[in-house]
């Protein structure tokens, strides 16, 4: 066998292994939450995610409470600045400090956007990749190179987007070919579905069919601004709205109960709103169960 194949075969066997421990329905921790959360009942939340770059080197009391956390929860990460369709060279020193960082708190996985957002220097936003062969080859490339670095699978998130520059192939085409070629997994966000079916004029549902169910770790579910009836903007800061819960359930029936995140990153409700958007996720993902029991037994 080949270093290479090598290598595949281990990511393979890690993210097998992580994955078994990632079940249900979680919500993404924000610092304002912490003390909240640790006084969460057991089964109230099935996992949590962390954004890296706002934890590592982090100690003291919110130190403290992150490792207690990860104690009683499995960790996934969602990181914002890896840049992986980005024209300057990765950052290799912040990739080893985030190997250290996922090891450490024994996260079970790892995700970042389909997307860029550093040239040389930090562009403070998430920038649409060119929807090109050539993007596909870079960008496959890059994630294969952090992947050999972390020594696991990551998962690319589809992104949000408002521009598509020197368009080539459709979105569907591009995340799908960019999985391939990079043998990596996905990180389904329903909601940026549904927003760029609008935004972009495509069928959510058609999308959601085309897309490798096998690939895919875990998704996300948030709310978004809706600026006109032909633009919404991805916000994160409002609840879910009924159409991509629709989507949601229609995602649970295709590729089956995955795991699943509530996002909620400002204008934050009670803790007792959030667990009940928590528990919605967990709805669709029980029926989904259940119609799979009833397919066995008839």
């Amino acid at each position: 066998m080949t270093r290479e194949g090598q290598h595949q075969s281990t990511f393979e066997q890690d993210i097998n292994m992580n994955l078994s421990a990632l079940q249900g329905a979680g919500l993404g921790l924000r610092r304002s939450l912490l003390d909240e959360i640790e006084t969460l009942a057991e089964g109230e939340l099935d996992f949590l995610e962390v954004t890296p770059e706002n934890w590592i080197g982090i100690g003291g009391q919110y130190g403290r409470q992150l490792r207690r956390l990860a104690e009683r929860y499995p960790l996934v990460c969602h990181g914002l600045s890896l840049s992986v369709g980005g024209p300057a060279p990765l950052d290799l020193k912040f990739i080893r400090d985030l190997k250290t960082f996922l090891d450490e708190l024994n996260v079970v996985c790892f995700s970042e956007h389909l997307s860029y957002c550093s040239d040389h220097g930090h562009l403070y936003d998430l920038m649409p990749i060119p929807f090109t062969e050539q993007a596909v080859d870079h960008v496959a490339q890059r994630i294969m190179q952090v992947q050999d670095i972390l020594q696991r699978r990551i998962a690319i998130e589809n992104v949000s987007y408002y521009a598509a520059p020197s368009q080539q192939l459709s979105e569907i085409d591009f995340i799908n070919a960019v999985l391939e070629k990079a043998d990596c997994d996905l990180l389904l966000d329903v909601n940026n579905v549904y927003v760029n079916s609008i935004n972009h004029h495509y069928d959510a549902y058609q999308f959601i069919d085309a897309l490798p169910a096998a690939r895919i770790a875990y998704m996300h579910v948030a709310g978004h601004y809706q600026e006109s009836e032909s633009l919404i903007v991805d916000t994160h800061g409002a609840e879910v709205v009924d159409s991509v819960w629709q989507l949601l359930d229609f995602t649970c029936q295709r590729v089956g109960s995955k795991p699943a995140l509530l996002e909620r990153d400002f204008n934050l409700p009670p803790m007792n709103e959030l667990l009940k958007e928590v528990n919605l996720i967990r709805h669709y993902q029980t029926q989904q169960r259940a119609d799979d029991v009833q397919l066995k037994i008839a």
